[in-house]
């Protein structure tokens, strides 16, 4: 098997990496994560690794291997492989969170890494009563952030009489990325997405659950490979369909890594992805008279100039106050957290110094 169908590329090895090489070690490609079991492509075929420990001992939580990571295997024809280490990535999806299970890093911050090495990020968000242009918008600024380039697929084309309003909906919110509407059962406007889905090419799938990602991927498969559930007729919602991430084959050459549907995305460290995305918008605030401009009723304001001549919609103004907004709180809750756990890791050290101190004391 040629690796090389998957999207690697020598330049993606160090010097230190190729010396590597010589002690029996190949690259491999991540296509699925089973718990503590990973599923890979290599030059001899599909197989299964196990990291070797000694070398994932206390990383962060973000270096671990995802699906669409390249890594250094150590290839076994009898058992699981040994991944020695996770090669550099190229774009990443973060998912951020603060349950405080996360291993690594800050222990109240979990940064969960859903996908690696990927060219485009299909935003998808079906045409239904579901359809929300401020949850597109949050996913464009996490594919903004991952370092890849957004596209907007509008699903179910067919069940909506009125589809082009809501492409037009999107654009005006998103003037720079490419929208399509399709339907996976009809077939309508699957012909624009072979643009994107070329030899080599890999492809991340994101929305929410009963968005279509399934009945999508079947389509582009030419195949059943994902079962399709129904959706809640009240709210068009829909059941979790895709239980863990996974790196498929295209019979075009192209790799699609379906997730499974997140009703949340966290905006934590989103900057570079907020100016990605308003990059039009913040032009405009550097142009404000006063640095400490408000936006509301200075002279000089650039934000209020451009809402009245309409070069700035007013939907995306409030759309980009929305996500800094949120920024902010998620950022102040990052910080408390972190400083919380600071505060504790102190408290427990002088606790333990205490007792040992009182102990010794003791005739």
């Amino acid at each position: 098997m040629n690796l090389a169908d998957y999207g690697f590329i020598p330049t993606m090895l160090s010097p230190t990496d190729i010396d590597t090489l010589k002690d029996n070690y190949i690259p491999a490609r991540v296509t699925a994560v089973h718990k503590e079991r990973y599923a890979l492509v290599c030059e001899y075929g599909e197989c299964f690794g196990r990291l070797k420990s000694g070398n994932y001992f206390d990383v962060a939580s973000d270096e671990i291997p995802t699906t669409g990571d390249f890594v250094l295997l150590k290839y076994n024809v009898s058992g699981d492989s040994q991944i020695l280490q996770t090669l550099p990535r190229r774009s990443r999806f973060v998912r951020s969170d603060f349950s405080g299970h996360a291993v690594g890093y800050v222990k109240t911050i979990l940064e969960q890494v859903v996908a690696a090495n990927f060219d485009f990020v299909f935003v998808l968000s079906s045409l239904n009563q579901d359809f929300n242009v401020n949850r597109i918008m949050r996913y464009l600024t996490q594919a903004y952030q991952s370092g890849a380039q957004p596209v907007v697929i509008l699903t179910k084309a067919d069940l909506s009489p009125d589809f082009e309003a809501s492409v037009a909906e999107v654009q005006k919110v998103a003037p720079d990325v490419p929208v399509h509407a399709v339907s996976s059962h009809t077939g309508f406007g699957m012909e624009a997405l072979n643009a994107y889905l070329q030899p080599e090419k890999t492809v991340v799938f994101l929305g929410m659950s009963g968005v279509g990602k399934s009945s999508l991927l079947n389509a582009l498969m030419q195949q059943e490979v994902m079962a399709v559930k129904a959706i809640r007729e009240e709210d068009s919602r829909g059941r979790h369909t895709t239980t863990y991430r996974r790196l498929f084959m295209l019979p075009s050459g192209a790799m699609v890594i379906d997730t499974p549907g997140m009703r949340e995305l966290g905006l934590y460290d989103a900057d570079e992805g907020i100016s990605a995305g308003f990059g039009d918008v913040e032009d405009l605030l550097s142009q404000c008279r006063f640095s400490d401009c408000r936006h509301k009723t200075e002279p000089g304001c650039a934000i209020l100039a451009a809402l009245d001549d309409g070069s700035l919609a007013h939907e995306r103004w409030e759309l980009y106050l929305a996500q800094m907004q949120e920024k902010r709180f998620v950022d102040e809750k990052a910080t408390y957290l972190t400083n919380k756990k600071a505060r504790d890791k102190s408290i427990s050290i002088w606790s333990k110094q205490m007792k040992k101190k009182n102990g010794g004391t003791k005739r």
